[in-house]
């Protein structure tokens, strides 16, 4: 019979029975049904997380929270859903133009929309890369 053993995080499969295979790091054969075994998903946030910074360090610490609350609070629907006809509870402040560290820009609030959480990972996996695509190029 299949190993069925999981990971403790359903919600990284893409169904309850996936397959098991060797984790995709370089050398690591650890039996997993994600990408990378629950070891070498942490050891490479960790690094990701040490590249970008910390949040403060970004430009997300108490201002921001500050302002981003504000903002919700006088922009409550998501500006995605309402150009489709629906009225969904905006819950990210996300920069239209990415501000790539660019504090002017971050901070200009005519650069900000109120989108809810599912849009703005749309957004960021289209233009970071996420979910399989390519990174978006500049011009």
């Amino acid at each position: 019979m299949a190993n069925l053993a999981r990971s403790g995080k359903e919600k990284d499969c893409m169904s309850p029975l996936a397959p098991m295979h060797p984790c995709g790091y370089p050398v690591c054969a650890t039996l997993t049904d994600t990408a990378r075994c629950e070891r070498h998903r942490i050891q490479e946030r960790r690094e990701l997380e040490a590249r970008r910074g910390s949040a403060a360090s970004r430009g997300y610490g108490a201002r921001w929270r500050a302002a981003r609350k504000l903002f919700l609070d006088r922009n409550p629907l998501c500006a995605e859903c309402r150009r489709m006809g629906r009225l969904t509870a905006a819950t990210v402040v996300d920069h239209v133009i990415p501000h790539k560290g660019d504090m002017r820009l971050f901070w200009d609030m005519d650069n900000w929309e109120a989108i809810c959480k599912g849009h703005h990972d749309q957004k960021t996996a289209s233009q970071d890369g996420g979910f399989g695509n390519k990174r978006a190029v500049a011009n």
